[in-house]
């Protein structure tokens, strides 16, 4: 599944900070895997504490195997959709219409608070900002963190300058052979990456939030709250939404809905870059 277009000029590492893409840092910092010149986190603003507590962890691994990390932002998703002021890329809010239709926003926040962001940072480090024309053949293999068992999220990059690379895939890893490596290596509690706020997220993930982390829970209800008839921004500017938002699937306010965690729940991903836990590819962005 590894794609090959001559020699790249740079080899990229995209760092959610899960469990694949920790693993990728892993392997590449004791050779298994061809050394990224750099590990890029894309950073929402908004991960779970549990996810910036893991990526200080990584920032060692990576500094002695002399892996340069490098978080990069577009801003606060959090604080964006409810800023007046700021254009919000949307969620995949779960929708209620006026006449009780269910349905979902469309999902545009990968793109703008991770894919292009981390874009900007390829071309920068190609010597081609936007919107100077990167050269045919020049390029950078960027590593993504995708085990066997989530081989559907598999992609070819959409832009020419950035060859997607699988190493996972390569290997025939699925996410308990991930797991398996990240105990062997002191790192068991390796979280999810994804928003704290994230449409996607199930019962499990919700309860857990609720008592352990009390703090984000209230951010998330009161996120689920503010967004109920839209952005800010499409408030203020008179387009209030016909129909509302919520973060939960079954259209009740998160503080509202009895939360029925599994015993085994089936593992739905994080929100890499460009593996959402949608289980949709995310590729699409400004070129």
């Amino acid at each position: 599944m590894t794609a090959t277009r001559g020699e790249p000029a740079i080899r990229v590492l995209s760092l959610g900070a899960g469990v694949q893409s920790s693993v990728l840092l892993l392997l590449a910092a004791s050779g298994r895997i061809p050394r990224p010149d750099v590990a890029v986190f894309a950073d929402t603003q908004w991960e779970p504490a549990a996810v910036y507590r893991h990526l200080q962890r990584l920032r060692p691994i990576a500094e002695q195997a002399g892996i340069e990390l490098v978080t990069v932002s577009a801003g606060n998703i959090r604080t964006d959709a409810t800023d007046p002021e700021s254009r919000f890329a949307s969620m995949p809010m779960f929708t209620l219409g006026p006449q009780g239709q269910r349905g979902m926003a469309r999902r545009q926040c990968t793109s703008q608070y991770k894919i292009n962001c981390i874009k900007r940072e390829v071309r920068r480090r190609l010597g081609y900002v936007h919107p100077v024309r990167v050269p045919a053949g020049v390029h950078a293999v960027m590593q993504v963190g995708i085990s066997l068992d989530e081989i559907g999220r598999a992609r070819d990059s959409d832009v020419r300058y950035m060859v997607n690379s699988f190493p996972l895939l390569d290997m025939a890893w699925r996410r308990e052979d991930c797991v398996r490596h990240l105990e062997a290596n002191g790192l068991p509690d390796t979280p999810r990456s994804s928003c704290v706020g994230c449409p996607y997220h199930d019962d499990a993930f919700w309860h857990d939030l609720k008592v352990n982390s009390p703090e984000e829970w209230q951010q998330a209800v009161e996120f689920d709250h503010a967004i109920r008839h839209g952005s800010a921004r499409a408030n203020a500017n008179g387009h209030p939404l016909r129909g509302q938002f919520f973060l939960h699937a079954s259209r009740v306010p998160l503080d509202e809905v009895v939360l029925r965690p599994k015993a085994k729940q089936p593992y739905l991903g994080g929100c890499g870059p460009f593996a959402c836990a949608s289980g949709v590819s995310a590729s699409e962005g400004v070129a």
